[in-house]
């Protein structure tokens, strides 16, 4: 197949005020915008031209409003780790770093590597992905606040540090009933969120985060949860000698839920319990114990979600 008779694979560099594009077959790269109408003017560019697959690297947010237009447009989007598309760029011996570069880079790494399009959201899932992502935010300050609150000495300072403590507190209700209402407002994510919910162990924050952030949760098969999630053995073996296993990478937000809600499990959880216990009784170390028991509790969570069902005891509760 020529060049010409290739589906175009394209490369997205996104930064705060700028989209920079690239394609594979190469063409030359174009600038647009980052905002509404840019993002318009991009999506009119490329519609016409038998895009196979766009690609644009996570940054934290700059690209949500791109991908969701591209995807309303019915073209296929994949959102990658950084960490990838550099170790792919010096891989290949690209060690210099330019927004134009970085697009050439995601265009080729898309056409070799063939990422998965990632599935389209609706708006409810986007809103409570936001407000989670805010959330986070609030919470984290408000622990530095409780930090300096002890350390605080002046008068003044104490009394601003607790004004502060309730305005935060205020502001995090606020987010939660928000995100209540968008649930209970998409009869589809209530029965979802209702669904992990019921499993003993699974909180509230939980439940929205991993609906917000997995949404292969329910869809996937539990290995392809466990790798996006970061707790999938990885081995480090060379020749005769078998190295330990490890876990790393993957969805740091969804695995600080999952491990909060494998602590809890672990607890009250009858399954979660005796297969923790089991592990115990083998001598395995708290790190692998936790691992496993995410692990263990993301595929029930994946099972349920597939079936349509909420937990029962007693179909549920045993180890086997």
């Amino acid at each position: 197949m020529s060049a010409a008779d290739q589906p175009v694979v394209v490369g997205i560099d996104v930064a705060k005020a700028t989209l920079d594009v690239a394609t594979d077959p190469p063409s030359s790269v174009r600038t647009f915008p980052n905002e509404p109408a840019g993002i318009a003017s991009l999506v009119g560019d490329l519609c016409p031209r038998g895009v196979e697959i766009v690609v644009v690297e996570a940054t934290g947010g700059y690209e949500r409003t791109l991908v969701a237009s591209l995807r309303d447009a019915g073209i296929a989007v994949a959102v990658v780790n950084p960490k990838r598309t550099r170790a792919f760029a010096e891989s290949e011996g690209t060690l210099a770093k330019t927004d134009r570069i970085d697009a050439e880079v995601l265009a080729r790494y898309g056409r070799r590597m063939r990422p998965e399009p990632g599935s389209p959201r609706s708006a409810a899932v986007e809103r409570i992905d936001e407000l989670m992502t805010r959330r986070r935010q609030l919470v984290g300050m408000r622990v530095m606040e409780k930090t300096r609150q002890q350390q605080a000495g002046d008068a003044l300072a104490a009394r601003q540090i607790k004004h502060m403590l309730k305005l935060l507190d205020r502001q995090i209700d606020e987010i939660d009933e928000e995100i209540r209402k968008t649930i209970d407002g998409d009869p589809d994510l209530k029965a979802k969120v209702d669904i992990v919910r019921s499993v003993p162990g699974v909180g509230d924050v939980t439940a929205r985060t991993l609906l917000a952030e997995l949404g292969e949760l329910g869809e996937a098969n539990r290995r392809e949860i466990a790798s996006l999630v970061g707790v999938a053995p990885h081995p480090k073996d060379s020749g005769q000698r078998a190295g330990r296993r490890s876990v790393r990478g993957g969805r740091a937000e969804v695995r600080t839920a999952s491990y909060m809600a494998a602590l809890a499990a672990m607890r009250c959880n009858p399954r979660i319990r005796a297969f923790a216990e089991s592990l115990r009784s083998k001598g395995k170390p708290f790190r692998v114990v936790i691992v496993a028991c995410i692990r263990k509790l993301l595929t029930i969570l994946n099972a349920l979600l597939k079936s349509g069902q909420k937990w029962d005891a007693s179909r549920h509760g045993s180890i086997a």
